[in-house]
């Protein structure tokens, strides 16, 4: 990992930082506060007596917004402490689904559209005061809803055009689904970051004996659009790269689509070799389990499935059962957003944890500071396999 003393700060902070977790995303938000609380208290000693460092090293950065909602399920944005002349970050999980709340006396599950509204009611209540305004939103709301064919919503770039409206000068997304969707706002910050380095890392410490060469091991990505991110983990991993495109049958719609008929594989054979399907999402499952075993009909050796975001839509029944034929060794996804107790408790899970990445770029955003290193990790990959191969701990 780079090292937060690795990094040259000359800037000075734009704004005492701090730090809003709206309700779903708190775990997150609390290990990324315990991480920034961490180095400050490390570095502080230097800046003690400077005015433009003045609420540089607290014991907690997180400020206490709350989101009460009547009784008709309204609701509205409530700041319990100033936030004037702040640097603020508001971090948002829209896929947190287990957050509950009372309409007219029954519970309801709240939607990606509920979180999506209750951020922008903690951006009223901040209501121009804060330095500057930065949203951390890991799953990009709507981002599946990219572009318009036919008569359709551009969700993902109102979303975003609604936001700047808002006064919100930076977002940063993970693993966008589209990143061309930030041309809807050309002029303001906006940097979609891939976790790559921590799943070849997530991988390593758990599997002891893989050969990482093209002889023994190949990327894949599941579908023409993830071909990107199979190419990149391909090239600085040196292995070989296979796709799959996805056969439809276009004289039909189901659930408003073209269903797939087939997968069909593009690349060289993979017969012996270990495999890691990369992608930005798992939702249903249907895709990456359709994927793997038309890889083991091809007899590929061990299957490794690496997503930014596991949502696991329609439970994880047929993934233990993947797992339990071995068509599936294992599947990695991030801790960006919520996951379920019977997900983490899944012996074939591996959990990629992102929350000192998260920390990393908020400190050094925060110093106005440069995050071009973060984005390519070529240098911290090649570093981790490096004591891979060596026997060294990781």
């Amino acid at each position: 990992m780079l090292r937060r003393t690795e990094r040259i700060l000359e800037n000075i902070p734009v704004g005492a930082l701090g730090l809003i977790a709206l309700e779903g995303c708190q775990e997150l938000g609390n290990k990324v506060n315990d991480y920034l609380v961490k180095w400050r208290h490390e570095s502080a000693a230097e800046y003690k007596d400077d005015i433009a460092f003045s609420g540089y090293e607290k014991d907690s950065y997180l400020i206490n917004a709350k989101v009460p909602r009547f009784g008709s399920g309204e609701a509205k944005g409530i700041l319990g402490e100033s936030i004037r002349g702040k640097d603020l970050y508001l971090m948002v999980d829209v896929c947190n689904y287990s957050v509950t709340y009372s309409l007219t006396g029954r519970i309801n599950h709240m939607s990606p559209d509920d979180h999506f509204q209750n951020l922008k009611r903690i951006i009223a209540a901040v209501g121009g005061k804060a330095r500057r305004l930065n949203v951390i939103m890991p799953f990009l709301y709507e981002s599946r809803q990219h572009k318009r064919s036919s008569r359709e919503s551009l969700d993902c770039a109102l979303a975003l055009q609604e936001l700047v409206r808002m006064g919100v000068d930076n977002i940063v997304t993970f693993d966008a689904h589209d990143p061309r969707v930030q041309n809807a706002i050309p002029l303001s910050g906006f940097e979609t970051v891939s976790p790559t380095y921590q799943f070849i890392k997530g991988l390593l410490r758990n599997v002891k004996d893989l050969k990482i060469d093209s002889d023994h091991m190949m990327a894949i990505s599941p579908d023409e659009g993830g071909t990107n991110r199979a190419i990149y983990l391909a090239n600085v991993l040196g292995l070989d790269m296979g796709m799959f495109y996805k056969r439809r049958d276009y004289t039909r719609i189901v659930d408003g689509r073209n269903p797939i008929v087939a997968h069909e594989f593009l690349g060289s054979p993979v017969e012996g070799k270990d495999v890691i399907i990369i992608d930005d999402m798992i939702s249903s499952g249907d895709s990456i389990i359709d994927v793997a075993t038309e890889l083991k009909r091809r007899k590929a050796k061990r299957i490794y499935a690496a997503a930014t975001f596991g949502l696991f839509t329609n439970g994880m029944e047929k993934f233990d059962k993947a797992y339990e034929d071995g068509i599936i060794n294992g599947i990695l996804t991030t801790n960006l957003i919520y996951q379920t107790p019977e997900l983490l408790s899944r012996p074939y899970y591996i959990n990629c944890d992102m929350s000192k990445y998260v920390a990393l770029i908020i400190d050094t955003l925060n110093h106005d500071g440069s995050i071009s290193s973060f984005l390519s990790p070529n240098e911290r990959i090649q570093n981790v396999l490096r004591k891979y191969k060596n026997g060294e701990p990781i």
